[in-house]
C-alpha cells in the first residue's frame, strides 16, 4: 500500500522526513492490525518527496506544508476509529518531527482507494478478496 509524504523544504529536514515516514508507516500497520504481518509489512511502502519552497500552492499562493496520501484497497480505512486514530497519530508525528516549523493547519492528508482487482502484489493483479486472503496467511 503506497503511502506518500511530501513536504516543502524547511518544514522538515531530510532526516526528519525519513523518521516521519518510518513512524507513519508503522502507525498505518498498527491501526490496520497488520504490524508484523509478513505479507503486508514489506508491501506498505512510503515515498518521501521534498518540494521546493514555491513547489506547493494553497488558494493559488505559495504555501509551506506537509501532504500525506495513502493509496489503499477499498477495505482499508473503512472503520471510523481507524480513520480518526491513524490521521491523529500521523498528524502528531509530523508536528513532532517538524520541531516547531509547522502548524497543524498546514498538514493535509487523504486516502485514495484503488479499483477492485487492480491491487498488485508480487506482480499479480489481485481482487480485494484475494488480497485479504493473502494478508490472512501473513
Amino acid at each position: 500500500m503506497p503511502l506518500a509524504l511530501s513536504y516543502t523544504v524547511g518544514v522538515l529536514t531530510p532526516e526528519a522526513g525519513q523518521r516521519a515516514g518510518s513512524r507513519i508507516t508503522n502507525a498505518f500497520l498498527k491501526w490496520h492490525g497488520l504490524a508484523g504481518n509478513r505479507v503486508m509489512t514489506p508491501n506498505v511502502t512510503m515515498q518521501i518527496q521534498p518540494l521546493p519552497k514555491n513547489g506547493a500552492l494553497s488558494g493559488g499562493e505559495p504555501v509551506e506544508g506537509v501532504w500525506l496520501e495513502c493509496k489503499t484497497p477499498s477495505f482499508a480505512f473503512a472503520d471510523r476509529d481507524v480513520q480518526v486514530g491513524f490521521f491523529q497519530e500521523a498528524t502528531d508525528i509530523i508536528v513532532d518531527e517538524a520541531d516547531g516549523n509547522l502548524t497543524r493547519d498546514r498538514i493535509y492528508s487523504n486516502v485514495v482507494h484503488t479499483v477492485d482487482g487492480t491491487w498488485n502484489l508480487d506482480g499479480e493483479a489481485m481482487t480485494d478478496h484475494q488480497l485479504t486472503e493473502r494478508i490472512a496467511r501473513g
